[in-house]
């Protein structure tokens, strides 16, 4: 019944996605920024302290689009200047090819053509649309959660089923706490991966080493798929500044080597067993929620899963689910 039930709630999330994703992405900004408005609460009216706080909070979200924009746009432009090398590049990749036995034009012309390219610009445009939709969405689900979060939890503390109380109000104070030290854990460590890469890139030669900086900082609240796109976009660039293809692929080498040593060795041990989850399930956790959301899936599959945890350590009959797939318990907080 466990499993049927799962599945059928899972079916539910997918096909629903325009609806609980963004309640799921307000829920986590809610966590993050209650600490805030409460304070705020204390010293001014509640309305008041709720625009102060929305306000912080968009303009926090902005600058990381406005950082990620101005370091593509960085980029592109400069690609857009330096088209005749690449398309050098290009002719040669295709001639080496073709003399392995490799046709790429005809593959290319198959393929890539003008109609790909219309139906490429409008996936693109539908994209940024939903996307835009999505975050509107989630802002007003975040300015009427904020102004009922005292209500909601004086109604848990009524509850007749004083078990069911005891779990909400336990998991969800729990829950807030590690939302919002994940989120500074993560923070903390995009700052540090964004400067190894930019001293990295600068150092070796690469250019726009700030750019890459900035643009690893911003993707790495990605899981996964975020330090992949840092780390691929230097190494196409690389492909026309580096004469050797050695210099390319130690270049490619060094930036995964980067992400890995502060995301999967760095990071748990800043983060303690306050965060504390299997990777196995870190890793499931993006697959499975990119899978029903997409990319907004990604963005918050791993807190959402943290969550679940958190609730199923607060109940005696589910805490051996927790116990089972969190992580090691020899990571202490500050041990670094």
């Amino acid at each position: 019944m466990a499993i049927i039930a799962a599945i059928l709630i899972a079916a539910a999330l997918a096909q629903a996605s325009q609806v609980f994703a963004p309640l799921a992405a307000a829920i986590f900004i809610i966590a993050v920024v209650w600490p805030v408005q409460r304070r705020l609460q204390w010293w001014m009216p509640k309305l008041a302290a709720l625009a102060i706080t929305i306000i912080i909070t968009v303009a926090v979200c902005f600058a990381l689009a406005s950082l990620a924009a101005w370091g593509f746009g960085r980029v592109g432009h400069s690609l857009l200047a330096d088209l005749a090398r690449y398309q050098a590049f290009y002719e040669a990749t295709v001639a080496w090819l073709d003399g392995h036995g490799v046709s790429v034009a005809a593959l290319w012309a198959e393929h890539f053509n003008v109609g790909w390219l219309l139906r490429a610009t409008q996936y693109v445009t539908g994209r940024l649309n939903t996307t835009l939709t999505f975050w509107v969405i989630a802002l007003v689900y975040v300015m009427l959660g904020l102004l009922e979060v005292d209500d909601i939890w004086r109604r848990i503390e009524r509850l007749e089923n004083r078990t069911a109380a005891a779990v909400l109000l336990e998991g969800g104070t729990a829950t807030a706490a590690k939302l919002r030290w994940f989120l500074m854990v993560r923070t903390l460590m995009s700052a540090v991966t964004g400067l190894l890469v930019g001293v990295f890139a600068w150092a070796t030669g690469l250019p726009f080493a700030l750019e890459w900086g900035v643009i690893a900082f911003v993707l790495n609240y990605i899981p996964f798929i975020g330090p992949f796109i840092a780390t691929l976009f230097p190494t196409l660039l690389a492909m026309t500044q580096f004469e050797s293809w050695p210099a390319v692929f130690g270049l490619f080498v060094c930036l995964n080597i980067i992400q890995f040593a502060v995301g999967s060795y760095v990071e748990p041990r800043v983060a303690g067993t306050m965060l504390s989850i299997s990777p196995v399930i870190v890793l499931f956790a993006i697959f499975f929620w990119t899978f029903l959301w997409g990319l907004f899936g990604t963005f918050i599959g791993v807190p959402i899963t943290l969550a679940i945890l958190t609730f199923c350590a607060a109940h005696p009959s589910s805490r051996g689910i927790a116990d089972l797939l969190g992580g090691s318990d020899q990571t202490k907080p500050g041990k670094l």
